[in-house]
């Protein structure tokens, strides 16, 4: 795997699926470490494929690094999501970061693809072991309870394989961070929650025969920053409460990262204290507001930790 800075990085989110172009080029301009999109199948809204959107990013960028946040992985075909990911890190120079999900959210996405969503986390923990096998061998032989392979070698592919990102919320999560991760990157996570988590995934790491400190800490929050507290926190519910179909009046306050520059950098600081080395803002305001709200947190926020 290859080498993570050991200082605070930044990554942030793209909404505009038809300003890819714009958005990724603004993000590396404006000194963003990441640039990340998540997926599915099909949403209470419109939604990228993670994979295609950062592709295109990967064209007219070149420093960024490229973070699927997430990639659904029991939804596709292990071997077929190897492939994907070794042409995109090629087509990078090595730049993408393979982040990693279950789902189930939306069942009827997985009926779509005829996977029981029941399967999920036992899928992707099998997925994973191919994955990383096909990215780092060749002739690759396998047997289980999901996938078959004889003799497969993926080429091209990187010399060092992507990082492996795994997200969550539960022990299930952990276990698998643990096991196949060099990154935790928790969601709806308040600021007390990543110590508690990066204390259980370091048991866990142990359990698994991994070497300590194998799993770098991260946090991803719904981001809104404007010069008034209470307009972020409005622009923020109004997004989150749309994304997920439901109030977030009450929670707005306790899983973002919303309000004005001196609230985001306190908020901030108390993800790091808890053990992130990464702040993944996801776009928390209008699409109207979007460049507003990345080139604020680049030139307000960022800085103090830099």
């Amino acid at each position: 795997m290859r080498n993570q800075s050991e200082g605070i990085e930044f990554g942030i989110s793209m909404r505009l699926l038809k300003e890819v172009k714009a958005e990724a080029q603004l993000a590396e301009s404006l000194g963003y470490d990441y640039l990340l999109t998540g997926e599915h199948i099909s949403f209470h809204g419109p939604t990228p494929n993670t994979l295609i959107s950062l592709a295109a990013a990967a064209a007219v960028t070149e420093r960024i690094k490229l973070l699927s946040g997430i990639v659904l992985v029991p939804l596709y075909p292990p071997a077929l999501l190897a492939k994907l990911i070794a042409t995109l890190d090629t087509v990078s120079l090595g730049r993408y970061c393979f982040g990693i999900g279950i789902g189930g959210e939306n069942p009827r996405e997985f009926e779509a693809v005829g996977v029981p969503v029941k399967e999920r986390g036992a899928r992707t923990n099998e997925a994973l072991e191919v994955i990383d096998r096909l990215l780092t061998e060749d002739k690759v032989s396998f047997e289980g309870r999901f996938t078959t392979l004889d003799n497969i070698t993926i080429a091209p592919k990187s010399k060092e394989r992507p990082p492996f990102w795994v997200s969550g919320r539960k022990e299930g999560a952990m276990r698998r961070a643990a096991r196949y991760g060099d990154a935790w990157l928790p969601y709806m996570y308040t600021p007390e929650m990543p110590a508690d988590s990066m204390t259980k995934i370091a048991e866990f790491t142990e359990e698994a025969g991994r070497p300590a400190g194998s799993v770098q800490g991260a946090a991803f929050a719904f981001t809104c920053v404007h010069e008034d507290r209470d307009t972020a926190l409005e622009m923020c519910n109004k997004v989150l409460s749309t994304t997920y179909a439901q109030d977030f009046s009450d929670l707005v306050g306790k899983y973002a990262i919303a309000g004005s520059p001196e609230v985001c950098r306190a908020r901030i600081q108390e993800y790091i204290d808890a053990g992130a080395r990464t702040i993944v803002f996801a776009q928390g305001c209008p699409a109207g507001y979007i460049n507003d709200n990345a080139r604020l947190l680049a030139e307000e926020v960022m800085p103090a930790f830099r």
